[in-house]
């Protein structure tokens, strides 16, 4: 295997190319030679950085030879347009999280990076957070025993932060449960082995002026008998991240006098046309970047319960409650940000060696997602048809 870095293009530089955007800077087997983006401000930003090429559109980054790999990071309706592109030019993709919004996409996408030949990786998610991967791996080794259950909660402020308009429609893949929901989704998959069979949710539309999902309950069972119970409100007054010692979801301090700061703002706001502007000022080249990171990301309270011991997530590693005795295991320095995903994208594309979150993974979790929705709906159950496991292995249904 060559360790030669990997030749990334980008295409899309708002908010989720700023979040990775430490990792870019610091992971030096992954280097940044191309971009896509309609923001000329953008394009000439990347440009003075990263001094690769910078284009306006998707067509013309994937007719770059230079490229090897593309990070889709364009709005969740982007996304298969983007993905299959990349795909058809032989590029290996790293696409952000959630896969697509409708399941026909999603099968799309995965169809044909497997027909180009190339790896289809989703990501980031926060179950490549540094202590769920830690937790995975005590799991493996039989710290706790076999997994039973596992309860995941996020109480956040999510719904009131400059959003575009789409962001606010669940036919466009707006709400908690595309946006957040797949963090939760992915990470319970991970732990309690990847396979759901069955989703009971209840979902809240509580605010007529944000009018998508704000809030769900969820609860997940699993093959071999685990199941998941978890929780998220973007509604939130009480901030979850209380209960992580005031450590943001990014992994930086968070100060608890900014209480209610993302309502203020937007009461301040006189039209959609304002809030997207808002929303635009955090991308690439116009903006204040995100604090600098700490500790390691997380996404809440999560408390797996095991046959003979439990384990509890911080940002600052796993507890592990056993019969007669307590330990604590501390995750990692934080050294590069995000640097799991690297891990990911670089092991897949030099090694072939995929992570579990491959593109039949993402379209497992999306599953999820519309499982939530149509339970939230009918008010039953909603069994679950297109699982893979976290070493691939596929459920029930055909192959997309």
């Amino acid at each position: 295997m060559t360790s030669e870095p990997i030749r990334l293009g980008v295409v899309g530089l708002g908010r989720a190319f700023m979040l990775m955007l430490p990792t870019f800077r610091a992971d030096q087997r992954i280097e940044l030679v191309a971009a896509a983006a309609p923001r000329e401000a953008s394009r000439q930003a990347f440009e003075n950085e990263f001094g690769g090429r910078a284009y306006e559109t998707i067509e013309e980054l994937c007719a770059d030879p230079v490229v090897e790999a593309i990070y889709v990071a364009t709005p969740h309706q982007m996304h298969r347009d983007h993905v299959i592109a990349a795909a058809r030019a032989g590029k290996h993709v790293l696409v952000d999280k959630p896969l697509a919004i409708s399941l026909e996409d999603g099968a799309a996408m995965v169809k044909a990076c497997r027909d180009a030949g190339v790896h289809l990786i989703v990501g980031p998610s926060h179950s490549f957070d540094g202590p769920v991967v830690q937790a995975k791996r005590l799991i493996d080794e039989g710290a706790i025993g076999g997994v039973r259950m596992i309860n995941a909660w996020n109480f956040t402020d999510f719904l009131y932060r400059p959003r575009r308009p789409e962001e606010l429609d669940t036919s466009q893949g707006g709400g908690v449960v595309f946006s957040q929901g797949v963090h939760q989704i992915d990470i319970v998959r991970l732990l309690a082995g990847g396979r759901g069979r069955s989703v009971t949710a209840m979902t809240g539309k509580w605010d007529a002026r944000r009018p998508t999902e704000g809030a769900y309950s969820a609860l997940m069972t699993f093959e071999g008998g685990a199941f998941a119970a978890f929780t998220y409100s973007g509604y939130a007054h009480f901030d979850s991240d209380e209960w992580m010692d005031w450590t943001g979801e990014l992994g930086h301090r968070k100060d608890p006098a900014q209480y209610g700061g993302a309502r203020r703002a937007l009461a301040k706001v006189a039209s959609a046309q304002e809030e997207a502007a808002l929303k635009t000022a955090r991308t690439f080249g116009t903006g204040s970047e995100p604090p600098v990171a700490d500790h390691h990301e997380h996404f809440g309270p999560i408390i797996i319960c095991g046959d003979r011991g439990d384990l509890r997530l911080t940002p600052q590693g796993v507890h592990v409650y056993g019969d007669e005795e307590r330990t604590f295991h501390s995750a990692a320095p934080v050294a590069v940000p995000r640097a799991e995903v690297a891990d990911a994208l670089f092991d897949a594309v030099r090694g072939d060696r995929p992570p579990a979150q491959t593109g039949a993974w993402g379209l497992a979790s999306l599953e999820v997602c519309h499982a939530i929705l149509q339970s939230a709906e009918t008010g039953l159950p909603v069994d679950l048809r297109h699982q893979v496991s976290v070493t691939g292995e596929e459920g029930r249904d055909d192959r997309p």
